[in-house]
């Protein structure tokens, strides 16, 4: 077994820290940290999708992104690439944001969830292994993008420009915002205190490589570990925050914005799990990368952004149980029109797997 990174530990750790820390400040609980949900609020705060409960600009993922372009450019690792199959990567980020709100949460909301005591993550966590399972199945069958190339530095700015100019717009003139009165979208961090924090965790994991499905694809093909430490350290830190702030709850019911389908749970992660794998890292890796300069996931972020509009105006993504009138508990899930859309995704994913293998393996 290879030695362990204690950078990469830090970095998880870090980052499990921030979530706990952004909860105490104002963000949903088990939610500190969620690029899949925080991306769904910012496209719901331009007016993207039309659900009033989650719609806000995310100053975290500003911060994510700028804090891993000044680690990048600082430690001299910024490389402007771009063009490996653009197009099928923007599909790629839609179908693993689809994935990753049917079940309420990216892969790092998950583990957070777990560190809180929802154990309906752990359906969604084995679906999760499940769907990197069947991509590394394809990636040693000899899958492939194809290679990025070297273009302007201009271009591999592209994201951190936007997110950026973002978030001053969002300062500057607040009022061309769409921003929730009530549900998660309502719950928020202070602004420049979520940015700070989220600008360090950038920067770390930039550093550290961090990535939720990286972990779990290594230790498959190559009995590398190093990843998966990063993601045991986010689980780790978080617990014993939530532990010290009386915030963790055990058990699968009336647990914050989650669902107790399991069915759904499990396969809207396996879409999360295998779209990363095939797009070369999570949600949260994308971010990092596309800070780095890499406009290939500059493309699956803004794919990702799509994905999220669409889950909501289609009524695609999970809902999460509730309470009635009469005192029943309603479990949550998704509707028909969600259920076809996980079948149409898992297919998309098995014909885009299937064609770019190379012929022999075809």
């Amino acid at each position: 077994m290879k030695k362990v990174n204690w950078f990469v530990v830090l970095a998880g750790g870090a980052v499990g820290l921030a979530a706990v820390l952004l909860t105490a400040l104002g963000n949903p609980v088990n939610m500190g940290f969620c690029i899949a949900c925080f991306l769904r609020d910012i496209v719901g705060a331009c007016g993207m999708h039309g659900a009033a409960v989650v719609q806000y600009v995310r100053p975290e993922i500003p911060g994510l992104v700028l804090g891993a372009f000044i680690m990048s450019v600082a430690t001299k690792e910024f490389r402007a690439k771009a063009g490996s199959s653009p197009a099928v990567r923007f599909v790629l980020g839609a179908l693993v944001m689809i994935g990753a709100l049917v079940f309420l949460g990216c892969p790092l909301r998950m583990v957070l969830r777990l560190a809180g005591g929802d154990l309906n993550a752990l359906t969604a966590t084995v679906g999760f292994a499940v769907g990197i399972f069947i991509g590394t199945r394809f990636l040693n069958a000899g899958f492939s993008l194809k290679r990025a190339y070297d273009v302007p530095k201009a271009e591999g700015a592209v994201l951190p420009a936007v997110m950026g100019g973002l978030l001053i717009l969002f300062l500057a003139v607040p009022t061309l915002f769409k921003i929730s009165e009530k549900g998660p979208g309502s719950m928020q961090a202070p602004v420049l205190a979520a940015f700070a924090i989220a600008l360090i965790v950038g920067a770390l994991a930039q550093k550290g490589r961090l990535c939720m499905a990286g972990g779990i694809r290594d230790s498959i093909m190559f009995q590398d570990f190093k990843l998966l430490y990063g993601f045991i350290a986010i689980f780790a830190i978080a617990l014993v925050g939530n532990l010290i702030t009386g915030s963790f709850k055990l058990g699968f019911q009336s647990q914050p914005v989650a669902h107790s389908a399991h069915l759904w749970n499990f396969l809207g992660m396996v879409i999360v799990g295998w779209g990363s794998v095939l797009l070369g890292g999570c949600p949260l890796r994308q971010l990092i990368l596309a800070g780095s300069g890499n406009g290939d996931s500059a493309v699956t972020v803004f794919g990702m952004m799509a994905g999220a509009a669409m889950a909501h105006n289609f009524g695609l993504a999970g809902g999460a149980d509730s309470v009635n009138e009469a005192g029943e508990y309603i479990v949550g899930g998704i509707k028909t029109n969600g259920q076809v859309a996980v079948f149409i995704a898992l297919a998309l994913l098995l014909v885009i797997s299937l064609v770019h293998l190379p012929k022999k393996s075809k």
